[in-house]
């Protein structure tokens, strides 16, 4: 994949408090939190450089030295990261909206609490930025599920996937086409963002207001149904069913990390141990994660619980998800 420095740049937008995460995000913000015992940014990360971007804004808020230290500079997944503090979270409208001064350039957005899969790659849409036929791409998915189209928002596009009405959390769906947190713009999605106003909703500047406005301007918006599958982490029990799903796509019955120590008889069943961890007795841990340096002293076995230092959350009926 050739570089694309000094053409286009990267944005991930991981300012958020992530309230409903609560305990775990007393302590953690959520870009940090594991995924396969690895920070859920790392994904964002290798997708953009695996695109060919090197040079990444990651826009911080709560708790976002942890995030630095986390990621450093970015050398060691071969990018340039530069932080970004967003001191007011008032949307993502807004948030884009202040590296306007940093950013001159195309650029790849991504929402820095989303897990995706993709079926194609993204570069196709870059370049199709790139070459100016497009002001906008918008990566999107086929949803059935009316109520998870609610959660997010719906695409209006003609056949030739050309967008003409974006709605955030709309309360009556007429479309499947969801779209996903992740956006290719042009320097034209600045204008948009400083004509747009507060929502009543959210008391926000919403970044799909943005897009309409680009629309209403006569700007070409298009959408690329390119997603298999996109997983928000938002409570507890969303960072257990994505470490669950990661485990059966990579046909992996657990994942146990470095330095941990168990007693023998201790069993490890479709579940995610971090590093570091103590297990003080022979107990069952079963569609559990644990996450680093814990010390489980249960004397009783864990099923559907995420586990740090100080808290450990209960998520019941979580079936196996399938690859």
């Amino acid at each position: 994949m050739s570089d694309l420095s000094g053409r286009v740049a990267g944005v991930i937008l991981a300012a958020g408090k992530g309230a409903r995460m609560y305990p775990f995000s007393e302590r953690s913000p959520k870009p940090i939190l594991p995924i396969l015992n690895r920070p859920l940014l790392t994904h964002q990360i290798e997708v953009m450089r695996d695109s060919g971007i090197a040079d990444i804004h990651i826009v911080v808020g709560h708790l976002g030295y942890q995030v630095a230290s986390t990621f450093g500079d970015g050398s060691q997944y071969g990018v340039r990261i530069r932080f970004v503090e967003q001191e007011s979270t008032l949307g993502l409208a807004h948030a884009v909206g202040a590296l306007e001064s940093r950013i001159q350039l195309p650029f790849l957005l991504m929402l820095g609490d989303i897990y995706f899969h993709l079926n194609a790659p993204l570069r196709p849409l870059i370049d199709e930025v790139l070459s100016r036929r497009i002001n906008a791409n918008l990566v999107s998915m086929y949803e059935p599920d009316p109520e998870m189209v609610r959660r997010n928002f719906v695409i209006q596009a003609d056949d030739s996937g050309r967008v003409r009405r974006v709605i955030e959390k709309p309360r009556y769906v007429d479309s499947q086409l969801k779209g996903c947190g992740l956006y290719v713009f042009d320097q034209h999605i600045f204008d948009a963002i400083r004509r747009t106003p507060r929502t009543a909703m959210r008391d926000e500047y919403e970044i799909t207001d943005s897009i309409q406005i680009l629309i209403n301007d006569g700007w070409v918006v298009h959408h690329h149904a390119i997603v298999e599958r996109d997983l928000n982490l938002t409570k507890p029990a969303d960072l257990l069913t994505i470490n669950l799903i990661e485990l059966d796509r990579r046909g992996l019955t657990e994942l146990v990390g470095h330095r941990v120590s168990m007693p023998s008889g201790t069993r490890i069943e479709r579940s995610v141990i971090g590093d570091g961890v103590q297990i003080h007795h022979p107990i069952r841990i079963s569609n559990s994660v644990i996450m680093p340096n814990v010390v489980v002293d249960a004397k009783h076995d864990l099923d559907a619980v995420v586990m740090d230092g100080e808290h450990s959350v209960y998520c019941p009926g979580l079936a196996p998800t399938g690859a």
